[in-house]
């Protein structure tokens, strides 16, 4: 039975300190993301025995609630209804105050600089993962309908529908960069729309023409930074009556020349070194690399930090057509997938644990990790490290053969698992690439399996006893041992 979205929002909302200690609410494909104006009001504990709540992670004053796909959506859209009305008292009160959001006075309490801004860079892209979803399918698909030769008059709308997006990208980061950072979000989109506009070519910039497209995502993310700064400062010294002439004129054209003239050459710079240094690294390295990338993605993802990975795959997208990173991060899941199948085998008179695993599994094989890592390896402590080396092992598998010339990638970011076969790219055919990455499930699947079975014991005696686990609910409602965190 399916928890009720808005019960779930309800309770989510009390036990982070109730509606007015949140001060912004975001959400990415499983995780809700609220950003409290007093985290030490909030009960972790309890907001994690919320029903439908797969797991809890809490940095400074950023929590992220995992719920799951689909589910985020629908108690995100809760949440903000609970929070509309609110909003514009607190806004109201605030301003008669003279004072500033109370999550100013909270943030940056226990957030590191480096944390603060990965945190930032994620709410730039997140947001944007769906439509990478949703043409990445389609590129994939209109790729095998052209391999196949069936229905050519199709094809080429196909391939206008998953492109756009894509050829515009720029855009779209540019308006969530200066959203993020307290701009006027369509003046970020303005400035980051000179990287893809096609008359950039008959501009020399350091002896050389520019190419539309040029720096990508990272120079619109420059660019649409850089008008933040330059339109607060406008702001602050243009008389009140010229301010909305004279600010944004300012910021286009002072933003938009050194767009032209620095940043565009800049960042595509950058972004040919990142493309460079990819295919090198794997071409050379491969296997070393694929199991540093499979081994360490889970506690990126455990600490919520795998979003800041989007730019680089976003630039190997534009500049390659897809990421041959994300397949080898993919593996991590197929390392907690092999992880979970060896406690369940393990556990067998643990029935809660082993309910929650079967709970869980479907989402684990399509990619979605957390139900997994919250509810049965991390809580666990050592299945959390055997699942790590189950994603090592098949990330070492797919970089072996991208050292053997046979490189995997995917056309879109966001899915994993079984999930990314629609997706999957590269210099070789569908089939060969099909196989390839199959094979790295299957031994990620494996070595999570046997390297938990072989070291992982129920701890005696149990110190902590099962509850029951609500129907439907896969969340965690049991600890068989203390957490090793």
């Amino acid at each position: 039975m399916r928890n009720d979205p808005a019960s779930t929002a309800t309770a989510v909302l009390a036990r982070v300190g109730g509606p007015a200690n949140v001060a912004s609410v975001t959400h990415c494909v499983t995780r809700l993301r609220l950003t409290l104006a007093d985290p030490a009001a909030g009960d972790e504990e309890a907001l994690r025995a919320v029903p439908g709540v797969l797991g809890v992670v809490s940095g400074g004053d950023v929590w992220q609630v995992v719920l799951g796909p689909g589910v985020v959506d629908e108690v995100t859209a809760e949440v903000r209804k609970l929070l509309a009305g609110r909003d514009a008292e607190t806004a109201d009160a605030g301003r008669a105050a003279g004072t500033a959001p109370a999550a100013e006075a909270g943030r940056g309490r226990d957030a590191t600089p480096v944390r603060t801004a990965l945190r930032r860079v994620a709410h730039v892209f997140v947001p944007l993962i769906p439509a990478l979803i949703g043409c990445g399918v389609l590129a994939g698909l209109n790729g095998l309908l052209l391999n196949a030769g069936l229905l050519p008059a199709l094809t080429p709308a196909l391939a206008a529908v998953a492109s756009a997006f894509m050829a515009l990208i720029p855009v779209f980061v540019g308006y969530n960069t200066a959203r993020e950072f307290g701009g006027t979000p369509v003046l970020g989109g303005a400035v980051a729309a000179v990287v893809v506009y096609p008359g950039v070519a008959q501009v020399t910039a350091f002896g050389v023409h520019l190419a539309p497209g040029q720096g990508g995502v990272l120079g619109a993310l420059a660019a649409a930074f850089l008008a933040t700064r330059v339109e607060k400062w406008c702001r602050g010294r243009v008389p009140g009556a010229l301010d909305v002439l004279l600010t944004p004129t300012v910021t286009v054209l002072v933003v938009g020349l050194v767009t032209l003239y620095g940043l565009m050459y800049a960042a595509g710079t950058v972004a040919t070194a990142i493309g460079t240094a990819a295919t090198w690294l794997l071409a050379t390295t491969g296997a070393l690399a694929g199991l540093l990338l499979g081994g360490l993605f889970l506690p990126l993802v455990m600490l919520g930090l795998h979003q800041a990975l989007i730019p680089l795959h976003a630039t190997l997208i534009e500049q390659q057509g897809y990421t041959a990173l994300l397949p080898l991060l993919a593996m991590a899941g197929a390392g907690q997938v092999g992880a979970a199948l060896a406690v369940y085998v393990r556990l067998r008179h643990d029935v809660p644990l082993r309910t929650t695993i079967r709970s869980a599994l479907p989402a684990g094989l399509l990619g979605v990790g957390e139900p997994l890592i919250y509810g049965v390896s991390l809580p666990l402590g050592r299945p959390f490290l055997t699942a790590c080396a189950g994603g090592a092992a098949g990330g070492a598998f797919i970089g072996f053969f991208a050292m053997l010339g046979t490189r995997v990638g995917a056309t879109a970011i966001g899915p994993s698992g079984w999930a990314l076969f629609p997706l999957l790219a590269g210099n070789r055919g569908p089939a060969v690439l099909a196989a390839i990455y199959g094979g790295g499930l299957l031994t990620g699947y494996l070595v999570g399996f046997l390297a938990t079975y072989a070291t992982f014991r129920p701890p005696v005696p149990v110190t902590a006893t099962a509850t029951a686990t609500p129907a439907g609910d896969p969340g965690p409602r049991h600890l068989t041992g203390p957490p090793e965190r």
